[in-house]
C-alpha cells in the first residue's frame, strides 16, 4: 500500500507519515520546503523537492500506483493571505486542482483534502455544525472553501470522491508559529526563552484545540472507509487561552503574563461540533488539553536543550561579486583598456604605434570579450583618440569635416566594430541559449533518473518481501529478473515464463487495448498446443473485461464458464487500463485466496517492469525514428524483430515481416499511409537502406495474406520474408 503525502514534511504531514508507516504503507512525500523541515521525517519515506503546482507531479504519479492521496500542502498564515491573496490562491488552489487532477487520472482510490474551520468566518451558533453557514473573512479562509467546493465538483463532474476535513486549532510537536493553532507554539517559544506573555484580550476566548495525533488517527481512519463529503475534525470542547496558561503552568512554573486590547477581528468563541465525524468514521479525539500540551512542552523542552548542546557554527562567508559591480564590471574594464591605448598612442618609446592600429586591436579586442554594446563604446572612443591625435598633429577640428580619410577610418572603426560585436553577442546569446536548455534536460534527467531508482529500489525491496513470505512466493524472486528489460516487447515476452512458473500453468495469453479502447488484441500467448487464444476481444461484450476494467481486481472464474479464462488480471498504464493476463488452465487447487494474491503480486511486477520500460521508450522517442518520419531505425527494429523470433521459438507465436517494394515515394509517406492500416502491436521500420519493412505480430501467412491485399489496394506493394531471408 502506498500513501502519497501532499506537504509531509511540515507540522500535521510528517505527524501523518508517521502514522501510515506504522500501518505499513509506503510512505511518499511531496512539499517544497517552504515552511516543512526535512528532520521533521525519520521514517524510511520517498521524498519530492517540488511545489504541488509543479508539471513534473506527473511524472511521481506516472511510476507509483498510489492508493491513498493526502493533500495538506498549504499556504497556513492568516495574516499572508491577506498581505499577498494571489501567492495564497496560487498555492492553495491551483495545487489543490492539479492533485485532484492527477489524482484522478491515474485512478487513485482515496483523497483527502485538508480544509480549515476559517471557512465558517465569524459564527455564534456554537458548537459550528458542517451544514453552517459558510462566510469566511481571509483569503485563506476563502482559499480553503473554495477547495472544498472543487472537491465536491470532481465527484458530481468525474465521479472522483474525496473526503474534506476542516481542521479545528491543532497544535502539537513540530508546530511552527504560524496558522491559526500557531498561538501554542508561540506561546511556549516565549516560556522557554524566559520571555513575557502576551495575551490579546482577557483571556477567556475560546478555541477548540485538537492535537496533531488525533488528526493524524482520523485521517488514517477515513482512507479505511467508504466515507466522503466535508467534516469537522475537533474536540467540541471550548478551551479559554487562560485555562491553556494554567495547564502550561503546571509544566513549567509561574508565568509572567501580560494582557493587551483585544485584536480588530478577532472571533472570541470558536468551536466545531464533531458529531457527524464520530458517527460515521467511529473516531473520537483520545487526548485532552492536559495530555497534549505535556508531549508538546516536553518536546519543545528538548529542542531547546539540543539547541544548547549544539553550539552553532558559523558558516564561512563565500565572496560573491555585488550585482551592482557585475553591471559595472564591463565599462570600467572598457575605461581601463581604453586608457593603456592611449599611454601607447601618446607615449614618446610607442609613438611608433597609430591610434588606428592599436584602436583597431583595441575594438576587436573589446568586442570579442564583451558584445556588441561594450564594441561601440570601444568605436566612440577609439574617434575621440584618433580626433585628438589629429589635433595635436596641427589639423583644425573644421577641416576634418571635409577630410575623406579622416571619415574612412571612422567607418572602418563602425564596420570592425559591428562586424566583431554583432558576431560575438550573437555567439554569446547561441551558448546561452544551450546553456539554458543543457540546463532543463539534465534537470529532467536527473528527475526521471531518480524516479527509476527508486522504482528499482521499490521493486527489489517488494522482491525481498516475497521472497521472505515463504511459500510459492519464493518462486518470484528466483525469475523476476527475466521482466529487467527497458524494451516492451522483451518485458511482455518474458511476462509468459514469469506467469507459468509462479502460477504453475500452461496456458497464458496477453492482450492489449487499442487506442479506442474497443477491442484487446493479442500479442503474446504461450506455447501450448492444446487450447488456441482467442485473438482479440471485443470490450463491450466480455463481461470480465468489463469486470476488470470496473473494478480493477483481479477476476476468477468461480463459475467456471468455458467462454471466459480461469483467471484474469489488470495491467495499468498512466492510470488506465492498458492489457490483460489471463490464465486458460488452472488447477482446482488454485481457485484460492493464496493463488489470486500470488496472480496479483506478479501482475503488479509485470506492471512495474512495463511501466519502467514505457518511460525509457518516452524518453528516447528521438532516438528511435528516422528524423520526421514513424520509421523505426535500424537498431531499434532489429532489436523488435529478435523479440518476435524469441517469442516465436518459445511459445509458437506467430509473426510475418513484410518488405515495401519502392516506386517514386518517399519513405516518410509510406509510413504515414502504414500507419492508418496497421494496428497498434504491428511495427514499421527499417533493416537496410532505402527500404522499409513492416512488422506483423501474432500473425500467420493467412491472415498475411490478407493484410498484403488491404495494402494493394490503398498502392502499396509488399511481399512478405520467409524467416533467414534478413
Amino acid at each position: 500500500m502506498r500513501v502519497l503525502i501532499t506537504g509531509g514534511f511540515g507540522f500535521i504531514g510528517s505527524h501523518v507519515a508517521e502514522r501510515y508507516f506504522k500501518e505499513g504503507y509506503d510512505v511518499f512525500i511531496i512539499d517544497d520546503l517552504s515552511t516543512g523541515k526535512k528532520e521533521n521525517i525519520t521514517i524510511k519515506h520517498k521524498s519530492y523537492h517540488l511545489s504541488v503546482q509543479d508539471t513534473k507531479c506527473e511524472e511521481i504519479y506516472k511510476s507509483y500506483q498510489f492508493d491513498v492521496v493526502i493533500h495538506l500542502a498549504a499556504q497556513v498564515s492568516v495574516q499572508k493571505s491577506i498581505q499577498n491573496p494571489l501567492k495564497d490562491m496560487e498555492i492553495n488552489l491551483v495545487g489543490l486542482v492539479n492533485m485532484l487532477s492527477l489524482s484522478k487520472k491515474y485512478g487513485v482510490p482515496k483523497f483527502l483534502f485538508a480544509s480549515s474551520a476559517a471557512v465558517y468566518g465569524a459564527n455564534d451558533e456554537l458548537p459550528i455544525k458542517e451544514d453552517a453557514n459558510c462566510n469566511p473573512i481571509s483569503p485563506y479562509g476563502i482559499s480553503k472553501w473554495m477547495g472544498e467546493s472543487y472537491c465536491q465538483k470532481w465527484n458530481e463532474m468525474y465521479d472522483f470522491p474525496s473526503v474534506c476535513f476542516r481542521f479545528s486549532n491543532v497544535y502539537g510537536p513540530r508546530q511552527s508559529n504560524e496558522g491559526e493553532g500557531g498561538v501554542v507554539s508561540t506561546f511556549l517559544k516565549n516560556i522557554l526563552d524566559n520571555r513575557p506573555i502576551l495575551i490579546h484580550g482577557d483571556g477567556e476566548q475560546t478555541r477548540d484545540f485538537i492535537y496533531v495525533k488525533d488528526v493524524a488517527d482520523a485521517l488514517y481512519r477515513a482512507s479505511n472507509t467508504e466515507l466522503e463529503g466535508v467534516y469537522n475534525l475537533s474536540t467540541n470542547k471550548q478551551e479559554s487561552v487562560n485555562n491553556l496558561m494554567h495547564c502550561l503552568e503546571e509544566f513549567h512554573g509561574e508565568l509572567d503574563i501580560s494582557y493587551s486590547a483585544a485584536r480588530t477581528g478577532d472571533i472570541y468563541n470558536s468551536v466545531l461540533s464533531n458529531d457527524k465525524v464520530k458517527d460515521a468514521l467511529d473516531w473520537s479525539p483520545m487526548f485532552s488539553l492536559q495530555q497534549g500540551l505535556k508531549q508538546t512542552y516536553d518536546w519543545a523542552l528538548e529542542q531547546k536543550l539540543n539547541q544548547k548542546k549544539k553550539a552553532p557554527e558559523k558558516p564561512i562567508p563565500k565572496y560573491e561579486p555585488s550585482k551592482l559591480y557585475r553591471v559595472f564590471q564591463p565599462y570600467v574594464e572598457n575605461v581601463l583598456l581604453f586608457t593603456i591605448v592611449c599611454l601607447l598612442v601618446f607615449t614618446e618609446q610607442f609613438s611608433m604605434l597609430s591610434a588606428i592600429n592599436v584602436s583597431i586591436f583595441y575594438i576587436v579586442l573589446i568586442g570579442i570579450v564583451y558584445g556588441n554594446r561594450q564594441s561601440f563604446i570601444a568605436v566612440g572612443l577609439s574617434v575621440l583618440l584618433l580626433t585628438i591625435e589629429k589635433l595635436q598633429n596641427g589639423r583644425e577640428i573644421i577641416s576634418l569635416l571635409y577630410d575623406t580619410s579622416f571619415f574612412f577610418q571612422v567607418s572602418l572603426f563602425l564596420l570592425i566594430g559591428l562586424i566583431v560585436g554583432y558576431t560575438t553577442q550573437s555567439k554569446n546569446n547561441k551558448l546561452k541559449e544551450q546553456k539554458e536548455k543543457l540546463a532543463q534536460t539534465e534537470e529532467r534527467y536527473n528527475f526521471l533518473n531518480s524516479i527509476y531508482s527508486e522504482m528499482k529500489e521499490v521493486k527489489d525491496e517488494l522482491q525481498l518481501r516475497v521472497l521472505n513470505s515463504g511459500d510459492s512466493f519464493g518462486k518470484v524472486y528466483s525469475i523476476i529478473k527475466e521482466l529487467e528489460w527497458l524494451e516492451p516487447e522483451k518485458v511482455i515476452n518474458r511476462t509468459i515464463h514469469v506467469i507459468q512458473t509462479i502460477m504453475n500453468v500452461e496456458n497464458v495469453s496477453i492482450y492489449v487495448i487499442n487506442k479506442e479502447r474497443t477491442f484487446l488484441r493479442l500479442v503474446a500467448h504461450s506455447n501450448d498446443e492444446s487450447m488456441s487464444a482467442v485473438k482479440s476481444l471485443n470490450v463491450e461484450k466480455s463481461e470480465y473485461v468489463q469486470y476488470l476494467m470496473r473494478t480493477d481486481k483481479v477476476f476468477v472464474n468461480k463459475e467456471l464458464d468455458p467462454t471466459m479464462p480461469m483467471m484474469a488480471a489488470p495491467l495499468h498504464r498512466e492510470g488506465k487500463l492498458s492489457a490483460i493476463i489471463t490464465i486458460n488452465d488452472l488447477r482446482f487447487d488454485g481457485f484460492s485466496l493464496h493463488y489470486e494474491n500470488l496472480f496479483k503480486v506478479t501482475t503488479l511486477l509485470v506492471e512495474s517492469a512495463l511501466s519502467n520500460a514505457f518511460a525509457y521508450i518516452e524518453a528516447t522517442e528521438v532516438n528511435r525514428y528516422i528524423p520526421n518520419t514513424r520509421i523505426l531505425t535500424k537498431n531499434v527494429f532489429s532489436a523488435i524483430l529478435e523479440s518476435k523470433k524469441e517469442a516465436q521459438l518459445t511459445n509458437k507465436t506467430p509473426f510475418l515481416l513484410l518488405k515495401g517494394l519502392l516506386n517514386e515515394k518517399p519513405l516518410s509517406e509510406y509510413a504515414n499511409q502504414l500507419s492508418h492500416l496497421l494496428r497498434d502491436t504491428d511495427y514499421i521500420g527499417q533493416l537496410e537502406d532505402e527500404n522499409f519493412f513492416v512488422l506483423l505480430s501474432n500473425t500467420d501467412h493467412v491472415d498475411g495474406a490478407t493484410v498484403l491485399n488491404r495494402f494493394e489496394q490503398h498502392g502499396i506493394r509488399m511481399n512478405w520474408i520467409e524467416e533467414g531471408a534478413i
